[in-house]
């Protein structure tokens, strides 16, 4: 294969900012790259569809509706979990010690919360809670750029926000919002993002196993030398200072390319969510979702998501 094409998003916490700043494809797989940049995970899944990408970073339930829509896909790794959080302006109330999220969440009745697209797994789990706790009259407002959520909080034209950890962190920086409900609290070990690829591509067994394996140096580039991968990611950017990915790594520091038994069971508890809200017309297995021989040969030990970060 003389050119992998790979879809990414702007999260930074993503190991894609690492591979492709310091061109690990060229340097370990001994093939060209060509990296192209989604706004969300829904766009991408049409990317697969139109056959313009080959491997993909991105949350699972876009995947999943994929899939159950007829196309192709296969999830061959994770990368990271927990990774939605909840935002709003100063005032509002924030989670306290009861872990209690149904008094937070119930200041939106009436109001107005902003997601990145709908499908997108902020969205899904945004809405799953809505219906979940029985809250009446909230509206949810799609953004096709998470980075544009700030800014519609600030001019008042939402009241609160379900987004990514860098999302959390541009509101607190320069809008002066507060993160509400961190990610742990709002759905265990949920599947913020996994690697994906066209089932054409499982025939690519080398290049897969040789991708992974540079995919969990990177996460763990993230937990062991953490200064060292934000400035790496910074460079990457050039949007945001090392200081500014720092914070991003530390928000939701659950990073490891493995699949464990907890990364699948939240994933298929997506299922009956994605049903609910007519994403899905019929239940799916999780061999319609994974394939594990890949991951399981590149990282067949524990998992390392809890693992923190050595500052």
């Amino acid at each position: 294969m003389k050119r992998l094409r790979i879809g990414y998003l702007s999260t930074m916490y993503h190991t894609s900012h690492i591979i492709k700043g310091l061109k690990w494809v060229e340097e370990f797989l001994s093939t060209e790259s060509e990296w192209i940049l989604f706004g969300t995970g829904p766009s991408m899944v049409e990317a697969f569809k139109a056959g313009a990408i080959d491997i993909g970073y991105i949350g699972l339930p876009p995947v999943m509706i994929g899939i159950g829509k007829g196309q192709p896909l296969k999830c061959i790794s994770g990368g990271h979990v927990e990774g939605t959080v909840m935002i709003a302006r100063e005032g509002c109330s924030s989670l306290n010690n009861s872990r209690d999220i149904l008094p937070v969440l119930k200041q939106f009745e009436g109001k107005k919360i902003g997601s990145p697209s709908m499908g997108s797994i902020h969205d899904v789990i945004i809405r799953f809670l809505i219906k979940k706790y029985g809250l009446k009259q909230v509206e949810i407002r799609n953004y096709p750029w998470a980075d544009l959520i700030p800014e519609a909080i600030s001019e008042g034209e939402i009241d609160g926000a379900a987004g990514t950890p860098p999302l959390a962190v541009l509101a607190s920086r320069w809008y002066g919002q507060n993160v509400i409900i961190p990610p742990s609290y709002i759905w265990f070990f949920n599947p913020s993002y996994g690697i994906v690829v066209t089932e054409d591509m499982l025939r690519q067994e080398k290049m897969l196993e040789e991708f992974l394996t540079i995919h969990e140096s990177a996460c763990n580039f993230i937990i062991q030398k953490p200064g060292e991968a934000a400035r790496a990611v910074a460079e990457e950017v050039k949007v945001v200072d090392t200081t500014f990915i720092l914070e991003v790594f530390s928000v939701s520091p659950r990073y490891c390319a493995s699949v464990p038994k907890e990364y699948i069971d939240a994933t298929m508890a997506f299922v009956p969510a994605l049903r609910e809200m007519g994403y899905l017309d019929h239940n799916l297995a999780k061999e319609d979702i994974f394939e594990l021989s890949f991951i399981e040969k590149v990282h067949p030990g524990p998992h390392h998501y809890l693992s923190p970060l050595q500052v």
